[in-house]
């Protein structure tokens, strides 16, 4: 489970670093690089949703221990 967690961890930075650049530039990379393929871009949506989700376990890990 550790593992899931880490790797569900490096996508939410790197959704959390691309939601940073939509703020600030008002660019959307994601939307950029995939132009014209508009279901990868939501599975990638998808993906770091998810891994949000996982991610709320790090929130209550300290407890279980």
């Amino acid at each position: 489970m550790e593992t899931l967690q880490k790797t569900a961890l490096v996508f939410t930075i790197i959704g959390a670093i691309v939601w940073g650049i939509i703020g600030l530039f008002d660019i959307n990379i994601i939307d950029t690089i995939f132009k014209d393929m508009y279901i990868i871009a939501r599975i990638i949506y998808i993906i770091v949703g998810i891994c949000g989700i996982i991610n709320i376990g790090l929130l209550f890990n300290h407890i279980e221990k």
